[in-house]
């Protein structure tokens, strides 16, 4: 799924989920922080949607009232909310 951002560096976040076990196959950053947009595309590989949403859901960065993985939870919801 694509997910355009709003509010943070990064302009798009493309994700894919294993729909039998909910759980994330890939997570792609487009533009923000590199490093850190690897370093966590990389953690959340085999985790739970849930989980994820759980953890990250309400994090903001620096003076932002969101942050790219508030704004990954955001599209995780949005994904889970699809018919």
């Amino acid at each position: 799924m694509r997910y355009k951002t709003s509010g943070v560096c990064s302009r798009e976040i493309n994700f894919e989920i294993d729909e039998t076990n909910d759980t994330i196959n890939m997570v792609e950053f487009k533009g923000g922080c590199a490093g850190n947009a690897s370093g966590l595309s990389r953690l959340l590989v085999g985790m739970k949607v849930d989980e994820v949403i759980k953890k990250f859901d309400g994090v903001t960065c620096g003076y932002k009232s969101t942050s790219c993985p508030d704004q990954l939870a955001r599209a995780l919801k949005e994904w889970r909310a699809r018919p």
